[in-house]
């Protein structure tokens, strides 16, 4: 899709700050972190949520790619997060499936932002 920023970014059209890529999946630093490490795991091609089709190989290739960034990033030890968000309502803002990979801090118990009660 030409219009989609991240196949933009998957096929290197636009520069991002890569931690890890394979033929099936890119994973980049998010511009607008939420935590010290926040790392965003895509599939290349485009679907618009996990439920949107995608092939197992294209999630085991995201797990791998998650794997892969949480060894970089160090968080073995410490504990990450990893979330994905489908639909306006959930706070997707790119309608492209993504996995966000959160740590590098506490990130806390809660799922749901404090306010949200």
């Amino acid at each position: 899709m030409s219009d989609c920023i991240f196949c933009r970014i998957a096929n290197h059209e636009i520069p991002s700050n890569v931690v890890f890529e394979d033929d099936e999946v890119i994973a980049f630093r998010d511009l607008d972190p939420q935590a010290p490490t926040h790392v965003l795991v895509i599939p290349k091609k485009h679907y618009a949520n996990i439920c949107d089709g995608v092939p197992a190989e294209t999630l085991a290739a995201m797990t791998h790619a998650i794997s892969e960034v949480v060894k970089a990033e160090g968080l073995e030890e410490s504990g990450y997060r990893v979330i994905s968000n489908a639909g306006a309502d959930a706070g997707q803002t790119v309608m492209h499936f993504h996995m966000h990979v959160l740590g590098g801090k506490n990130l806390g118990m809660g799922l749901l932002p404090a306010d949200s009660e």
